[in-house]
C-alpha cells in the first residue's frame, strides 16, 4: 500500500466516525498503539489529523506518518472519555503521548486511635485502617520531618506496639524529652489523649486552637502553683508559634495544590507543591516522557488527568488546583474530578495574594529543576562521547550494562545487572539474579551463570542488546562474558573489565579490553573513566542491596526447611517434641528417630543440617 492509499483509507475511516465523545487510539504497522487521545466529537477530531496536514506541528506530522489504522471507543460523556484516556496512557505508555512515569503511592501519617495510647506512624499503601490519615506528603522525607516535629511538640510515641508492650523502664526517647513514656505509666491515659488530640488538631491545620488550649492549661497550672508544668507549657506554646510562623500559608483555609510546568531543550518538568490546612507538606518535580515539541500548557494538559485521575486515584485531591498556564480543558478536567470525587474541584490559573506568591515559587522551582536535569544530561552526554573516543568506537554508545557479584562467604550469592543509557541510569531495566547452580564462593561460575541467563533471554526475546558489557572484575570475570557471548553467537557487543589497582584507590583502575589481553589506563580526570566508575559503583550498590535482602530472607527461615523430606507437619512435630531449634540441635540421631515418620536416614540428614 502506498502512502497516498494509506492516508485516503484513514480519511475515509474518519468520515464514518460518530459525532460523539470518546477515545481514539493510533496504531502503527506492528499494531502497537503510538498515541491515545480524547475527543468531544470523534469525527471532527480524528479527521483533523488526516485532512489538514500542512498545519501540523513536527511531532504530529511524524506521528501521522506512522499511523496504519485507528481504533475508537465511544463513551457516554466527555468525563468518561477523559478518564479512559488517562487510564490507557498509563497502561500503554504510547511513544507520542506525554506520559507521567511516576506511579508510586504517596506516603501518609497514620494515627491508630483505637489503642489506649495511640501512636503516629509512617504509612504507604491502601488506607483501610480505622484510625485517621493525614497527607498526602510528596515523599518519605517530608513525612519523617513532620513526625519528628510532632514528637518534639507533643511527645507522642512512635514506637512499634511490640516494643511498647515489653518495656520495664523508659527508653531513650523519654530521656531526650521526645516521649512521655506511657509504656511504663509515667503519664495517665487522659493526659496522653489530650496530647494526641492536640497533635491531630495541629495536623488538621487548627494550630491556633491548640495554642488557645495550651494557654488555658498554662494559666490553670500557674494558679495551682505548678510552675514546672506551666514552664513546660510555655515552651510548647513558643515552639508552636514559631512553627506556625514558618509554615502558615493562608491562615487556616489554605488547602490546594500548585502545579507549574516548564519546557526547555526537549525536556518538560512539572513542579507540584502540596499545601494542606495552611501547611506546606513539600514539593516534588516530575519529568514526563515524550515532551519534545510541546508547550508548557500542553504538558500540563497531559499531566493533570494522569496525575489526578489515573495514576493517583488513592490520593487526596484538594479543593483547589492552581496551574501556571491557561488550559483549554480546565473545565472538562474539573468536572471529571468533581464527578469522580463527589465534591467540587476547582482549577484556576488566575490567582492573587499568597497563592500568586506560591505559583511564582512553583514556576521558579520547575525552571530550576529543569536546568539541573539539562545540566546533568549534558554532562552524561559528554561522558559517553569521551568513552566512545577512548575506546576508538565509530558507533555511538546508547546502552551500557554492568554486572557485579555479591555474597558473604558464599552465602546468598546475588548478581546485579544495572543499565545506563544516554541520559543516565535506567532503573526500570535493572535486574538481579539469585545464583542457583554455581558452587558457593565461585565468583567466576556465578558471573557465567548471570551472564548466560541474561543474554539467553534477550536473544530469545529478540530484545535490545547493549553496546558495552562492563564487568566489575579482572581477566577471569571478563573471560566468562566472552565465553557466554561466543556460545550465544553475539558478536556486536564490546566487553570491558574494570579492575581496581593494588591500592584500590579510585582513578587507578585498569580497563581490560577484548578477552582481557589488552589493558588500558585512562587519566584520573577523564570523563570516560568517571562514567565507568559511576556505572561500576551503581552495580556494586545494587548487588550489595540485593544480597542483603536475600541473606535476610534466608536467615528468617528455619534450618529444617533445608532438609529434604521435612515438611510443615514434621517440622511442627519436631518443634513440639524438643521444645524448639535448640532442643533439636542437642538431640542425637537415636533421639530423632523416636518421632513418628522419621527414619534413621532422615534423622541423619536432620542431624547433619543442625550441626553444619
Amino acid at each position: 500500500m502506498t502512502d497516498d492509499e494509506r492516508m485516503e483509507g484513514l480519511r475515509a475511516f474518519s468520515r464514518e466516525l460518530p459525532n460523539d465523545a470518546g477515545v481514539y487510539r493510533m496504531l502503527d504497522e506492528r499494531a502497537q498503539v503510538i498515541y491515545v487521545g480524547k475527543a468531544r466529537n470523534l469525527r471532527k477530531r480524528v479527521s483533523q489529523y488526516f485532512n489538514r496536514q500542512a498545519s501540523h506541528a513536527i511531532k504530529v506530522s511524524a506521528m501521522v506518518a506512522h499511523v496504519a489504522r485507528v481504533e475508537v471507543t465511544v463513551t457516554a460523556n466527555e468525563t468518561e472519555a477523559l478518564i479512559l484516556e488517562s487510564n490507557l496512557i498509563k497502561e500503554l505508555k504510547p511513544r507520542y503521548n506525554v506520559v507521567l512515569r511516576d506511579d508510586k503511592s504517596y506516603p501518609y501519617i497514620y494515627a491508630d486511635l483505637e489503642h489506649e495510647f495511640p501512636r503516629l506512624r509512617f504509612h504507604r499503601g491502601a488506607r483501610t485502617g480505622k484510625g485517621r490519615y493525614f497527607g498526602p506528603f510528596p515523599n518519605a522525607g517530608a513525612v519523617r520531618e513532620t513526625l519528628n516535629l510532632l514528637q518534639k511538640l507533643f511527645l507522642i510515641r512512635q514506637c512499634e506496639d511490640t516494643f511498647f508492650k515489653n518495656r520495664s523502664r523508659p527508653c531513650l526517647q523519654h530521656q531526650i524529652n521526645r516521649c512521655t513514656a506511657p509504656c511504663v505509666g509515667l503519664i495517665e491515659p487522659p493526659a496522653y489523649q489530650s496530647d494526641v488530640e492536640h497533635a491531630l488538631m495541629f495536623l488538621d491545620g487548627r494550630g491556633q486552637e491548640v495554642i488557645s488550649h495550651l494557654v488555658a492549661q498554662m494559666e490553670q497550672a500557674s494558679v495551682a502553683l505548678n510552675f514546672e508544668r506551666a514552664a513546660r507549657l510555655r515552651d510548647q506554646i513558643t515552639s508552636l508559634k514559631r512553627v506556625q510562623l514558618e509554615q502558615n500559608v493562608e491562615g487556616e483555609e489554605g488547602e490546594f495544590d500548585v502545579v507549574a510546568a516548564a519546557v526547555k531543550g526537549g525536556i518538560g518538568c512539572v513542579q507540584v507543591f502540596f499545601i494542606r490546612h495552611g501547611r506546606v507538606l513539600g514539593n516534588k518535580a516530575y519529568f514526563p516522557a515524550h515532551t519534545q515539541d510541546n508547550t508548557p500548557a500542553e504538558v500540563l494538559e497531559a499531566f493533570l488527568p494522569q496525575f489526578y485521575l489515573a495514576a493517583h486515584r488513592d490520593r487526596d485531591v484538594p479543593r483547589d488546583i492552581i496551574v501556571s498556564e491557561t488550559l483549554d480543558d480546565t473545565e472538562w478536567l474539573a468536572q471529571a474530578l468533581s464527578e469522580a470525587l463527589g465534591r467540587r474541584i476547582g482549577i484556576r490559573d488566575a490567582v492573587r495574594g499568597e497563592r500568586a506568591k506560591w505559583l511564582r515559587m512553583a514556576q521558579d522551582n520547575a525552571q530550576l529543576a529543569l536546568d539541573q536535569r539539562l545540566s546533568s544530561e549534558a554532562d552524561q552526554h559528554l561522558r559517553i562521547a569521551a568513552l566512545a573516543t577512548a575506546l576508538e568506537r565509530d558507533d555511538p554508545i546508547e546502552r551500557i550494562e554492568c554486572f557485579d557479584i555479591s555474597h558473604m562467604g558464599g552465602e546468598a550469592t546475588v548478581a546485579s545487572c544495572v543499565v545506563f543509557g544516554e541520559n543516565g541510569p535506567r532503573k526500570s531495566d535493572y535486574r538481579k539474579f539469585n545464583i542457583k547452580d554455581a558452587v558457593a564462593g565461585d565468583d567466576y561460575a556465578a558471573m557465567y551463570e548471570a551472564l548466560k541467563r541474561r543474554y539467553s533471554r534477550l536473544k530469545r526475546e529478540e530484545s535490545a542488546l547493549p553496546d558495552i558489557i562492563l564487568i566489575d572484575g579482572g581477566k577471569g570475570q571478563v573471560m566468562q562474558a566472552v565465553e557466554v557471548l561466543a556460545e550465544l553467537q553475539i558478536t556486536e557487543v564490546q566487553v570491558i573489565g574494570i579492575a581496581k589497582g593494588t591500592t584500590r584507590k579510585p582513578g587507578l583502575e585498569t580497563l581490560l579490553l577484548h578477552d582481557g589481553s589488552e589493558e588500558r589506563r585512562l587519566p584520573p580526570d577523564s570523563p570516560a573513566l568517571h562514567l565507568l566508575q559511576h556505572v561500576r559503583d551503581e552495580a556494586h550498590r545494587f548487588a550489595i542491596a540485593a544480597h542483603r535482602r536475600a541473606r535476610g530472607n534466608a536467615r528468617k527461615g528455619s534450618p529444617l526447611e533445608q532438609v529434604a523430606g521435612i515438611g510443615a507437619k514434621r517440622r511442627k512435630s519436631l518443634m513440639q517434641h524438643f521444645g524448639g531449634l535448640q532442643g533439636i540441635a542437642r538431640a542425637g540421631v537415636d533421639d530423632l528417630i523416636r518421632i513418628p515418620g522419621i527414619n534413621r536416614e532422615l534423622a541423619q540428614r536432620i542431624y547433619d543440617v543442625m550441626h553444619d
